[in-house]
């Protein structure tokens, strides 16, 4: 197999849950082929270049291989690299960890006081 449409190829890699949800990134202009926005029916080569917007990340992808079908998790490195830069990824988990308050596990749940503490941040305006 030398060529897969992009939106099979996002969901055979676990790229995106299922293949409708692929298709519709590819649809609403999330899914970059070599820079360039892309329909879900175009062809994928080998060494071409995907990114994918993913809320407020970036992942950048370079095609391997071709799968056949939907792989397991551990073995869908064979079939991309992965180029994300590492501060994207730092700044997201920035984002994130400073976006939530810090609870221990099994604190129960959140007080008076400390709704009316999450409130006052503005998170749920």
């Amino acid at each position: 197999m030398e060529e897969q449409r992009i939106d099979k190829w996002l969901w055979c890699v676990r790229a995106f849950k299922t293949r409708s949800q692929a298709t519709d990134a590819c649809k609403g202009g999330l899914v970059k082929l070599n820079e360039a926005e892309v329909k879900p029916s175009k062809d994928l080569k080998k060494g071409d270049r995907i990114s994918i917007r993913k809320g407020p990340l970036t992942v950048l992808l370079e095609v391997k291989e071709f799968p056949k079908s939907r792989l397991g998790p551990k073995l869908v490195a064979d079939y991309f690299t992965d180029h994300t830069p590492q501060e994207e990824i730092d700044r997201v988990k920035m984002i994130r960890d400073t976006a939530f308050v810090v609870r221990d596990k099994g604190a129960g749940r959140p007080t008076k006081k400390d709704r009316r503490d999450l409130d006052s941040w503005g998170l749920w305006d």
